[in-house]
């Protein structure tokens, strides 16, 4: 069983984040906004889709969800995240988790954010 707890958000990293109307508006919400203030400010057209997350820089993956805490490794939105955030990763397993959990073991380090090619 995964931890999301324990991962460096490698999710939040996928350059697409997609996005439909019912999220922009839950975000919208969340931050006491308009539709049209929340589309403006969190989303981009990009990948063919009318809504995706926009991202911004991070030191281990390139780019990263708009509302992902560096620091603490964490989503900033939790309870408002978008439904491709809250379905992940589909079932009770995370390939991402695994590999992360076997380097950290190989590095004996709790703490070892384990890349892949996608990263650079």
């Amino acid at each position: 069983m995964y931890n999301c707890k324990k991962c460096p958000g490698y999710c939040c990293s996928y350059p697409l984040i997609a996005l439909d109307k019912r999220d922009v508006e839950r975000l919208a919400k969340h931050h006491d906004m308009s539709f049209k203030e929340a589309k403006k400010a969190f989303t981009k057209e990009d990948h063919g889709r009318k809504y995706a997350m926009r991202r911004k820089r991070d030191e281990h993956y390139g780019r990263i969800c708009h509302f992902f805490d560096q620091e603490k490794r964490r989503c900033t939105i939790y309870k408002a995240r978008p439904s491709v955030c809250r379905s992940f990763p589909g079932g009770n397993k995370c390939g991402y988790y695994d590999f992360l959990k076997f380097e950290r073991s190989c590095q004996d380090d709790p703490e070892f954010v384990a890349l892949t090619d996608n990263a650079n």
